[in-house]
């Protein structure tokens, strides 16, 4: 299995960047900042990273594909596929954004009508449109498990996979933002259990984190943490991950600082030791 994360570094060089991975114990990365039309760029950093064996993991294209905005919604498509083809250029395993939302307020929040049958045969077009116009060999289009946004579950996934019916749309792991009530935090390692048995042939990438439910509020509220510091069952996603004969690369995220990102990784590096899980060094 590859690790990685963020690398804070004074330098944009492909070779530089690479080169700090490697030296965090890193072999799996985010795409760095680079735009399709600058080939050079985008041919220096597939080099780098390959000289110096760090697995591009995703690239990352983070915009609103259901805006209610006809004319948002047709530009945020667009660059999704150029996020696909970019994520070919650069030897990526996939490219990924969320399914989408009709919210206004938020791009990426909750809506009445997030999980209708309206969002989801949207979901299934746009997949189609941005898979048939890039027609990608290698890299994946994928939708991030969402807590309130398609694909919100295992099944609510199944059925877009079968839907879109295309062999470049694949999977991203990121069994945290599923967990979006009481009734799937604490049956933690049964969900996480489900999103391998049905989705596991179809990951391209994993993103890793860590969630706690407030048990003081008056209602529901879950918030993403530090991993090792809340209730998700880590031990059993990074086995169900190894069983994958993919072997698709685990992102840590969301962290704030380099320091912040050394304990996360260490955490991980100490846990996998003890459960005989293997990380590539």
């Amino acid at each position: 299995m590859r690790l990685g994360g963020q690398v804070f570094v004074g330098s944009d060089d492909p070779e530089e960047l690479a080169k700090a991975h490697r030296e965090l114990g890193y072999r799996a990365a985010f795409c760095p900042p680079v735009s399709l039309d600058d080939g050079d760029r985008v041919r220096a950093i597939r080099e780098a990273y390959a000289k110096h064996d760090v697995m591009i993991a995703e690239v990352g294209v983070w915009n609103n594909l259901m805006d209610p905005d006809e004319r948002k919604r047709k530009a945020n498509i667009e660059a999704m596929k150029k996020g696909l083809a970019l994520a070919e250029g650069v030897g990526a395993q996939c490219v990924v954004n969320i399914g989408g939302s009709f919210g206004l307020d938020n791009w990426a929040g909750a809506h009445l009508d997030n999980l209708s049958q309206e969002a989801f045969d949207l979901a299934v077009g746009t997949a189609k449109e941005i898979i048939d116009a890039v027609k990608p060999k290698e890299a994946k289009l994928t939708y991030e498990m969402m807590p309130f946004c398609i694909p919100d579950s295992t099944d609510s996934y199944v059925r877009l996979i079968e839907a879109i019916d295309r062999s470049a749309f694949g999977v991203h792991m990121d069994a945290v933002n599923v967990i979006n009530g009481t009734d799937r935090y604490f049956n933690i390692t049964a969900v996480i259990e489900e999103c391998f048995e049905k989705l596991g042939p179809s990951v391209a990438s994993c993103h890793l984190k860590d969630i706690r439910m407030d048990g003081d509020a008056l209602t529901v509220h879950l918030d993403e943490v530090l991993v090792g510091t809340g209730a998700f069952d880590l031990r059993t996603y990074l086995l169900e991950i190894q069983k994958l004969p993919q072997q698709p690369p685990v992102l840590l995220e969301h962290l704030p600082t380099a320091e912040e990102y050394d304990r996360a990784r260490e955490y991980i590096l100490g846990l996998a030791s003890e459960i005989g899980v293997d990380f590539e060094k």
